[in-house]
């Protein structure tokens, strides 16, 4: 889902704009983190770069899910819990 924070910032010559620290700190974006950049019809999307599965920090066998990237061991720890 698409929300206006109400902030409108203009291109500067380079092509640049500034992400409000608001929002970087909102998308917990520090200094040097690496930021996606996609399209979606009529809009460019942002959002921090994010690798490597979210909760063991591997990089292989990863599947997109709502967003996050997540490995298959994580996917079948989190089958085996209980109550699940």
């Amino acid at each position: 889902m698409v929300k206006s924070i109400g902030v409108v910032r203009k291109l500067d010559q380079l092509g640049r704009i500034v992400i409000p620290m608001e929002v970087r700190q909102a998308k917990d974006i520090k200094h040097d983190d690496p930021v996606e950049i996609l399209t979606d019809d009529e809009k460019i999307v942002l959002r921090k770069y994010e690798p490597a599965c979210i909760f063991c920090n591997n990089a292989e066998d990863l599947i997109n899910y709502q967003g996050k990237k997540v490995c298959n061991n994580c996917i079948n720890e989190l089958r085996s819990k209980p109550g699940r």
